[in-house]
């Protein structure tokens, strides 16, 4: 007996943006490790890669998750 079943094909209204093959895709086509999602709509999924860029930069930006310099941390 699985103890867990390998999901074949996707639910309608669920969309992914496909890593590997560069498209968006309705249900998970693609292994798990090779896609962004799941997307809400089409139009989401087809903006992965943007909104992947957006949370980048802020994630770049933000002064919260910067590792400590060098010398140590100076929270003071």
């Amino acid at each position: 007996m699985a103890l867990f079943k390998k999901r074949t094909v996707g639910k309608p209204g669920e969309w992914y943006y496909c890593l590997e093959h560069k498209k968006v895709e309705e249900g998970p086509e693609c292994p798990g490790k090779d896609r962004f999602g799941p997307y809400a709509s089409r139009t989401e999924a087809e903006h992965a890669m943007e909104t992947a860029r957006e949370r980048n930069v802020q994630w770049e930006n933000d002064p919260k998750w910067h590792d400590a310099p060098a010398g140590g941390r100076n929270d003071e």
